[in-house]
């Protein structure tokens, strides 16, 4: 009989349909721990982001990881014409050099006016104003001693040595007040002077000293130590400089390139006056 009777009620579940439901309880999780973890995925995606972004490369400027003297050539480059370098983009508003004309009364006020500029960024590099600046004292790439024997060898020979004109007056002054408040511009038109100077510049001295001086080398284009290491100390002054700076004081130097290119410019016409 003891046997019988669990079979019995067991049937007896089966025949009341409301004694055989059977429901799973449901667990609710308290308000607090469903914020807490909704937090916790919020964190999740804003680290994952975060993480994107950090691993996402950044913008390589031309030339940047050789240096930023790299970058400042660069854009110096992509300011010449195609005849004056290959990689230039700069229309041309007058004959190459080859079919220049000069005078001599032209390259004298040239000479004249280059040595205002020069005396100029050798002062303003001598007072230093700027910490930075006292990295390009005693370069050997200075130019106003060397101007100053060029000139004294035109009156030697009977030449008149003109005033500074306004091309030269006008770019020192400006150098004087940029020196002053802005050394990254400053630092782009001391570059742009000087290393132009050792390249086309050379090429365009002797060109005209063919054409007018019966091929002499003026003290203007020569310098007393190898010129390539000269140059490779100042760009690991400058490389050394621009550590320091910012992306954003970096773009700054180089948005004056065209500024210095105006300027010299200006001067280098003077020999065609």
């Amino acid at each position: 009989m003891d046997s019988v009777l669990p079979i019995a009620r067991t049937q007896l579940l089966f025949k009341n349909p409301k004694l055989g439901e059977f429901r799973i309880p449901r667990f609710q999780f308290p308000a607090a721990a469903v914020q807490t973890v909704s937090v916790r995925r919020a964190r999740m995606v804003v680290v994952s982001a975060a993480q994107t972004a950090a691993e996402k490369p950044r913008k390589r400027y031309p030339g940047e990881k050789k240096g930023f003297v790299e970058e400042m050539r660069f854009v110096a480059m992509k300011l010449h014409t195609k005849d004056q370098a290959k990689e230039g983009e700069k229309s041309s508003d007058g004959p190459p050099v080859a079919k220049w004309e000069p005078s001599v009364e032209g390259y004298l006020q040239f000479l004249v006016d280059s040595k205002v500029v020069y005396d100029t960024l050798e002062r303003i590099v001598d007072k230093s104003a700027f910490p930075e600046y006292a990295e390009f004292k005693n370069t050997g790439l200075e130019r106003s001693e060397r101007l100053a024997k060029d000139l004294e060898w035109f009156k030697q020979q009977g030449r008149d040595i003109p005033d500074p004109s306004s091309p030269g007056l006008t770019y020192a002054r400006y150098l004087e007040e940029l020196s002053e408040k802005d050394p990254q511009a400053f630092v782009c038109h001391f570059y742009n002077t000087y290393f132009a100077h050792s390249a086309g510049g050379r090429m365009i001295g002797r060109k005209v000293s063919e054409k007018i001086l019966d091929g002499k080398e003026l003290e203007f284009y020569k310098w007393d130590d190898d010129l390539s290491q000269l140059l490779q100390n100042v760009r690991d002054k400058l490389n050394k400089v621009a550590e320091g700076w910012s992306r954003e004081e970096k773009d700054h130097c180089l948005e004056e390139t065209e500024k210095s290119f105006k300027f010299s410019g200006d001067i280098l016409r003077l020999i065609l006056s």
